[in-house]
């Protein structure tokens, strides 16, 4: 059972060198992605998800993805403009602002972040939410941006998982709310190690041998689909392949990787998945065998069938919305630093999003405790 290795198409392998300038470019990036998070979080994304939360669920997630959505468009002017990374869209061309649950291929640690590329061209940038280990939620910062964002946290074992993802779920059924609810069934990224042991599990209970993808998780798709169907519009299937070399997130950083993103889209309404259990896992299995021949085609021939046509990112727009970002971090900055009021402030906030961010943590709107 041999495993393919990506990039087996006859481009040639393109390597960028770690130059002091890149060294220092990327420096700066981090400082810039790094302080305006905190900022992004503690002065506007703690208002809109907390404070507003107390008198509407659905203003708060709406002001929260205004905020973070202007903070998140960040990465995408660095991929396809600063970096100056090719994104090639094919398949479906579907419509903006749809509520959603994409179901992805894992490649590498950055797959998600390029999801946000997608996601910038249909509207819905600061209302994409991941399920995602929940280590993750520990990092300092972004573990509180993953909370405030509403992520859903999951320790990969069943028994833990099944009562924090239907929590979840069950909070995501208003329709007024916006929602892209991204998942990789996979459960891990791609490596060759983990493609074996996954070939050999399918060998050994009769299901398809993958070369390029992992055998998918499907109980955590299922309960999406159970929790949300109703509120959905459609699910999407997307595909992400990498030429000449799959990312990191410091060759992201550095501008060193990667040349060309290609992402290839099925969109399948709502009422075309299947509706018991054994059906829709089965689905989801034969959806992943077709993006093992997409995959497969990409090697060959450097890029997905049925290319589509997706508008460009706009350079203006997104040099306005980096200016702001950048002033709004600065002002916000300059007085945390000359004024106590201010430091007050982020003391109290960040002693809150510590437990909040720990025990899951969310305050209800009071109208609800008025009726009770």
């Amino acid at each position: 059972m041999a495993v393919l290795k990506q990039g087996n198409f006859t481009l040639g392998a393109k390597h960028q060198a770690l130059t002091p300038l890149r060294v220092l470019r990327g420096l700066v990036c981090l400082l810039v992605m790094f302080s305006t998070a905190f900022v992004m979080l503690i002065f506007f994304g703690f208002i809109s998800a907390t404070v507003v939360r107390f008198f509407s669920i659905n203003y708060s997630r709406k002001a929260t993805s205004v905020f973070f959505g202007a903070w998140l468009a960040l990465w995408p002017f660095l991929f396809e403009k600063i970096n100056k990374t090719k994104v090639v869209f094919s398949g479906d061309t579907v419509p903006s602002r749809e509520r959603i649950l994409l179901i992805a291929n894992h490649r590498t640690e950055v797959d998600w972040m390029y999801l946000w590329d997608f996601a910038s061209r249909k509207g819905c940038l600061g209302c994409i939410r991941y399920i995602l280990k929940s280590s993750l939620m520990k990092l300092p910062i972004f573990g509180w941006a993953f909370h405030i964002l509403e992520f859903i946290p999951v320790e990969r074992k069943w028994e833990a998982d099944k009562s924090t993802l239907q929590h979840m779920l069950s909070t995501f059924k208003d329709p007024r709310d916006p929602l892209w609810l991204a998942l990789f069934p996979e459960g891990t990224d791609f490596t060759e190690q983990k493609c074996l042991r996954s070939q050999k599990f399918a060998a050994e209970h009769g299901l398809p041998i993958l070369t390029t993808v992992l055998l998918p998780k499907t109980k955590g798709f299922c309960t999406c689909i159970q929790e949300l169907r109703g509120s959905l519009d459609a699910v999407y299937d997307v595909t992400i392949g990498y030429k000449y070399r799959c990312p990191s997130f410091l060759d992201n950083v550095f501008g060193l990787a990667p040349d060309e993103v290609h992402i290839h889209i099925c969109r399948f309404p709502h009422d075309r998945i299947p509706v018991s259990e054994d059906e829709m896992s089965n689905w989801l299995v034969e959806r992943f065998r077709y993006k093992d021949q997409l995959l497969s085609i990409f090697q060959a021939q450097g890029q997905f069938p049925d290319q589509a046509t997706e508008r460009d990112l706009s350079a203006g727009k997104s040099i306005l919305n980096c200016v702001v970002v950048i002033m709004l971090t600065s002002t916000c900055m300059y007085y945390t630093f000359s004024s106590a009021w201010f430091k007050l402030y982020v003391s109290l906030v960040c002693a809150y999003l510590v437990p909040a961010t720990y025990f899951n943590i969310r305050p209800q709107p009071m109208h609800g405790f008025l009726k009770k």
